[in-house]
């Protein structure tokens, strides 16, 4: 079995979309709208990452705004995990996102279990790791 696709509700559809295309190098397909399925405009994003794998961002006014803000965590989704070949790549994408403002939650760092990692967050304050797998 292998897993679809991830979803995430977002207020700022645009803003996420560049970011994980940016960062992360997803292939985004055209922008799908809706207002006969919905109550409200839905408008959505897959996109594809290298590996196959995807992820849908998601916008309808009606959804409320949650409690990602500023990292914090909660029950329910608590990273997206990204994992790139080497310790350099991760140092170089850490750099970036770190010069280009976006916020960090832990430098890069070897873990107990193995993985060298970093973690930050999206513009709507969900938690992404960035490994290098063991």
């Amino acid at each position: 079995m292998k897993l679809e696709h991830i979803a995430i509700w977002t207020n700022r559809l645009e803003t996420l979309k560049n970011f994980y295309v940016r960062y992360f190098g997803a292939a985004s397909n055209e922008k799908y709208i809706s207002e006969k399925e919905f109550k409200g405009r839905f408008e959505s994003y897959f996109l594809t990452f290298d590996a196959g794998a995807r992820l849908e961002l998601m916008s309808l006014p009606a959804i409320p705004q949650g409690d990602n803000e500023d990292g914090f965590e909660s029950t329910g989704l608590t990273h997206i995990a990204f994992s790139v070949e080497t310790p350099a790549h991760l140092d170089l994408l850490y750099k970036q996102l770190k010069n280009d403002g976006v916020t960090v939650v832990s430098e890069p760092r070897m873990t107990g279990d193995g993985y060298y990692e970093t973690c930050v967050l999206d513009p709507d304050g969900n938690r992404v790791e960035i490994t290098v797998t063991p």
